[in-house]
């Protein structure tokens, strides 16, 4: 039977731009950044590093915005909260969601910090490495969030990046609150190990507390969720804690474990890997599609594999290529 929710899903998360160059090796290793991380820095280290940068290209992102992006895309009904200042950047990130068919209402601050960006430094083998100041969307308050739309939404998908500053994440959990009350589904994503060490005992609480009914993560999230260093220990340790387990594994494909049922598919072939920025975002994206369509979890796997290898692709991460053709060509 079809849902008769108003969207597929909400999602709440940061609401950044992303400034995006290329850079070699050398820069990365002269600023002291590892490769492939992302890392939270201020207004002055923002100004510093972006001087620093070689030609960039600006577009809108934040995890949980290019998700919604990517399922906007494949025909899902999407509603985003998240904040902005009432900057140039606020106009640009909102002008573009709402382009895509997402619905995006939270109000813009009138004072105080600006728009968040994300300075992203591509390497020649493809990694990217996220600098990101917060700014306005670290802001989030409880009052911002429309519970009416979040009992409206199927599933509630939050981003762990924005379990970060305290007063998104009240926001957050009055968010599960209010999901659950209404009978609906949460998913949370990871989004990063150094997230992990900071608010690893709140997530292991949560998915203890049963608040979670489907959990993302990548093979490096999940090591670090579960304490172990290898990777079925930390797997066989997690997925029965949550009723459905998602984790990519990169070249390696992805997996899912749902009830005790373990689902595999190996990655999308790819001729050259030019930006893995958005490439779990879009994964996401993929799987929560087909998850909406009510597919087999083997195919909520694959258009997560097809989302992802359209992203890696290209630069930057909201698509620029049909998802609803790749995936119709790939499952017919």
């Amino acid at each position: 039977m079809a849902s008769t929710a108003r969207f597929d899903v909400v999602a709440i998360g940061n609401a950044i731009v992303d400034v995006i160059a290329r850079a070699d090796d050398a820069l990365i290793t002269a600023e002291g950044l590892t490769k492939g991380s992302m890392r939270l820095i201020d207004a002055d280290e923002a100004t510093r590093l972006y001087a620093a940068m070689g030609p960039a290209v600006e577009m809108s992102g934040g995890s949980a915005a290019n998700t919604l992006a990517g399922m906007a895309a494949l025909g899902r009904r999407c509603a985003f909260i998240g904040q902005v200042a009432d900057d140039q950047l606020g106009h640009v990130f909102t002008h573009d969601l709402r382009a895509l068919g997402v619905a995006y209402d939270t109000p813009a601050l009138k004072e105080g910090a600006p728009t968040a960006r994300c300075l992203i430094l591509v390497t020649p083998d493809g990694q990217r490495t996220m600098n990101t100041f917060l700014g306005a969307s670290h802001l989030l308050e409880q009052a911002m969030i429309d519970e009416d739309v979040i009992a409206a939404s199927d599933i509630l998908y939050l981003e762990g990046y924005l379990w970060d500053p305290p007063l998104s994440r009240a926001a957050m959990r009055r968010a599960i609150d209010v999901s659950r009350a209404a009978g609906r589904k949460v998913a949370f994503t990871l989004s990063d190990a150094f997230i992990i060490d900071r608010h690893g005992e709140d997530f292991r609480a949560l998915i203890a507390e049963g608040l979670f009914d489907i959990l993302f993560a990548n093979e490096v999230e999940i090591m670090a969720l579960a304490d172990e260093q290898d990777f079925e220990a930390a797997v066989a340790k997690i997925a029965p804690k949550v009723p459905l387990l998602v984790v990519t594994r990169s070249e390696k494909g992805a997996i899912a474990v749902e009830g005790g049922v373990r689902t595999e598919v190996g990655a999308e072939p790819i001729d050259e890997v030019v930006d893995t920025t958005g490439a779990g975002d879009l994964f996401a994206a993929g799987f929560l599609a087909g998850l909406a369509e009510a597919r087999p979890v083997a195919e909520c796997l694959t258009m997560g594999a097809v989302c992802a290898r359209e992203i890696i692709a290209q630069i930057g991460p909201r698509a620029q290529s049909d998802l609803n053709a790749k995936v119709a060509a790939r499952l017919g």
